[in-house]
């Protein structure tokens, strides 16, 4: 056969001879002009043995073929073109002019070329056309974008056997793996099938994907005017669904440039690829990935969820229940698991992944690399903020959901996890995302270098990876207080969930996904506090610890912090919260409140009133009022709508209880009523109220964290005598006053050493007011402007002109 050969370089020369060591002739050599004096190898080998050379240095001018260039080519009467590794742009007219017409050949098409850096040239060399392709279960598939950065890569996945592969690809979490001959790995990120539909390699293998984002309001008014767009490039569709295929309804690939300029104005300016049309081709999946980039999280991988199903409350709960690490739900190293319990009845209500020290390694790591590298830190304060509003819109979206599985997990009233555990938890990712593009530094006038001038200025900037470990009282709303002021300033963030209460947190995580927020930002390890928490507190790349529970176990991590790395920590620790009610108070709303104070959320409330110092002429009517109240209090189901009194948190908690009333009606304390574990399935106890209570007492001076009331006596006018007493604790968390007298509540409020004082009031708690305690209560604070500075590091740079 003929053959005019057009390439370069030694594999051009390669081609060349086994042409013609298969007895063809070689009619005609195009190669590129020397450079430097230096002849290309390809025309070098052809000089030699006699076949005509010519070396262009361009076969078009103005988009048209050059006509000597033609004719030289059409002189030979070539019957085939074979193009080894060409470089120049060659004519339509030359490419098809033979009657066999024209090869291209890569050094990739050659088995002892076949290394993983000539095929990932020969990929990337057609990313556009006409596409590198092969063929694998039973159908063309064409490969786009490849790379050589495989560092880390384990090829672990389904085979994809590859006719002449060296080896069989292997679809991984990461794409689709390739091997040269030299036994080096390449990875195939999307693969076009033969229908035209382009796919993540990583889902070469999957079905039908289901968790696609929520769309918001805004969202859905964007997907309209998109939808309008798409009805104006496909005039023969009638209407265009989510399922409507973009080319299946006629659109060629001037339409693809289209619809590009088109989303550009519509949305603000985004920029696609023409490479995102093919990726998601039908409507529904367009908008998907239109919402995806617009949040600034342009990762096709969907995250694989194994939920756990039940039907509770009339609704069908859909729970994770394994780690959140990185973007994606994965098994504890060993697979370990334990069990969550439902203290209505004790009974199991799934196992949970327990994590161990590897899997903390891990989620820091993700967290580390999503603050340095990702997404999270690259975009603006205020598309951050908009990452927290969406967040806190698919909260309220699935909050009977969230305050089911409150009930569920921790035995939280429904109607009250509906309004607190929930409802503030909404409010506080609202509030903190506001927050977002309103952190700032100063300008702060220095003596001047004279004769030079000094600028000095301060930013205020995140620390970076932030473990938060939640308490088991108020799971989503603990979480919330922390996790939303952590992620405002900027910080990402490792959550060690209490191990009894998993999977509010880790249902949490799944909104995380529909909202948007980048990968490894937020991650979440059920597990003990002595491996999870511990070594949070022991990482060299944890920068920041937040903590609620005991004040022993805060000690303990402040002495870990110190000794790691000298990590910055808040702890909001235990307390034993004073509660001074005067005989000047308006009596009905002392009792409501006094109530409140005690019985809210079962008792299980860290600003609890932990004892009442109620004024001698008022203490025995007191009494007589709580007591009434306690009697109309119904215990049951926390979901049953008229139950004000549900179960315990958990076992062993229900346990320390009843020891805490049996210590005080041993030391002396009048038990008026309770003090027993209520005789029914589950961790239910009894509303209590201890009267007579001495200072001495071991119920005096340490807090039930159950719906315990302890009342003291004090004398008639001595308020500096109450005062002495109600400080008279190590703990200072919170106090509370009820009087009529506003001189007299000033003076209290005053005297009183603790982080929050209520007046004629309690419980009352705001997004928007600092909390946190004195003492050993711990230090730090949670919402406000002031739980912005936990989470924040402020630098000072100073400028010389």
């Amino acid at each position: 056969m003929k053959i005019a050969v057009i390439g370069q370089s030694l594999f051009g020369q390669e081609v060349y001879c086994h042409l013609r060591e298969e007895g063809h002739e070689v009619v005609g050599v195009f190669t590129v002009p020397d450079k430097d004096g230096k002849a290309d190898p390809l025309g070098l080998k052809a000089d030699e043995d006699g076949v005509p050379v010519f070396k262009f240095p361009r076969w078009r001018a103005r988009g048209q073929a050059l006509p000597n260039v033609v004719a030289a080519y059409q002189a030979l009467g070539a019957e085939l073109n074979v193009l080894p590794f060409c470089s120049q742009l060659i004519p339509t007219e030359i490419i098809s002019a033979p009657r066999h017409g024209s090869i291209i050949y890569h050094p990739s098409l050659l088995p002892r070329h076949r290394g993983a850096s000539a095929i990932h040239n020969w990929i990337r060399g057609n990313d556009k056309v006409p596409g590198a392709w092969t063929e694998a279960c039973g159908q063309k598939l064409t490969f786009f974008g490849s790379t050589l950065s495989t560092e880390g890569l384990v090829p672990e996945g389904e085979t994809l056997p590859i006719p002449g592969a060296h080896r069989p690809g292997v679809v991984t979490e990461a794409g689709l793996i390739l091997f040269g001959n030299d036994d080096r790995m390449l990875l195939v990120k999307n693969i076009q099938l033969e229908d035209g539909k382009m796919i993540p390699a990583s889902q070469f293998f999957r079905g039908a994907d289901s968790t696609g984002l929520e769309l918001t309001e805004e969202d859905l008014v964007m997907a309209e005017a998109v939808r309008g767009a798409w009805k104006r490039i496909l005039p023969n569709v009638l209407e265009v669904e989510d399922s409507t295929d973009f080319f299946k309804s006629g659109a060629a690939s001037v339409d693809v440039v289209r619809l590009v300029e088109e989303v550009k104005e519509l949305c603000d300016g985004l920029e696609l690829e023409n490479e995102d049309i093919y990726m998601a081709t039908t409507f529904g999946d367009f908008i998907q990935l239109l919402v995806r980039k617009m949040r600034g999280d342009n990762t096709e991988s969907k995250c694989v969820i194994d939920h756990v199903e039940k039907t509770v409350n009339k609704l069908t709960l859909r729970m994770p229940h394994q780690l959140f690490i990185g973007g994606a739900f994965v098994d504890a190293e060993g697979a370990k698991t334990y069990e969550t319990i439902n203290p209505t009845d004790g009974s199991v209500i799934c196992q949970v992944s327990l994590a161990q020290v590897s899997d903390v390694d891990q989620a820091v790591a993700a967290a580390k690399d999503a603050f340095e590298h990702g997404l999270w830190g690259k975009i603006s304060a205020r598309d951050r903020g908009r990452l927290l509003y969406r967040l806190a819109d698919l909260m309220e979206k699935h909050q009977e959901e969230l305050a089911t599985i409150e009930a569920l997990d921790a035995g939280a009233v429904y109607t009250l996890a509906l309004k607190t555990h929930v409802g503030m938890s909404v409010q506080t990712f609202r509030y903190f995302a506001g927050w977002c593009d309103k952190i700032q530094g100063a300008t702060i006038p220095i003596n001047q270098a004279r004769p030079h001038r000094n600028l000095t200025m301060t930013r205020k900037e995140p620390i970076g990876v932030c473990g938060i470990v939640i308490p088991w009282n108020y799971p989503l709303m603990m979480l919330s207080w922390k996790t939303a002021a952590c992620l405002a300033a900027g910080n990402t963030v490792v959550i060690k969930p209490a191990q009894v209460t998993p999977l509010t947190a880790l249902k949490l995580a799944e909104l995380t996904l529909k909202a948007g927020i980048p990968k490894g930002v937020i991650n979440i390890l059920p597990g003990s506090g002595s491996v999870v928490g511990q070594r949070l507190s022991d990482h060299p790349d944890v920068r920041k610890i937040a903590f609620t529970g005991s004040t022993e176990v805060g000690k303990h991590i402040m002495k870990s912090c110190a000794v790691s790395n000298v990590k910055k920590v808040s702890l909001e620790l235990g307390g034993k919260s004073p509660l001074i009610i005067f005989a000047d108070c308006d009596l009905r709303k002392a009792v409501q409140m006094g109530m409140s104070s005690v019985f809210f959320n079962k008792g299980e409330n860290c600003i609890a009133a932990g004892r009442l110092f109620v004024e001698d002429s008022i203490h025995d009517q007191f009494v007589q009022r709580v007591v009434e109240e306690v009697g109309k209090m119904k215990i049951g189901s926390p979901l049953n709508r008229d139950t004000t009194h549900g179960p315990q948190n958990h076992e062993a908690h229900l346990r320390k209880l009843v020891e805490y009333c049996q210590r005080g009606v041993k030391e002396g304390a009048t038990l008026v009523c309770g003090g027993n574990q209520v005789p029914r399935p589950g961790f239910f106890f009894e509303p209590t109220v201890f009267t007579d209570v001495e200072d001495h007492m071991f119920i005096a001076q340490q807090e039930s964290f159950g719906p315990v009331m302890i009342i003291s006596r004090f004398a008639n006018g001595d308020v500096d005598a109450v005062l002495s007493r109600a400080n008279a604790t190590e703990f200072g968390l919170a106090s509370g006053v009820f009087t009529r007298d506003i001189s007299k509540a000033l003076y209290v409020s005053d005297k009183l050493e603790a982080g929050t004082v209520f007046v004629n009031t309690y419980n009352k708690t705001d997004v928007a007011a600092p909390f946190g305690g004195f003492k050993q209560s711990g230090f730090g604070k949670d919402l406000g402007e002031a739980a912005l500075n936990e989470y924040l590091r402020v630098k000072t740079v100073t400028f010389e002109y």
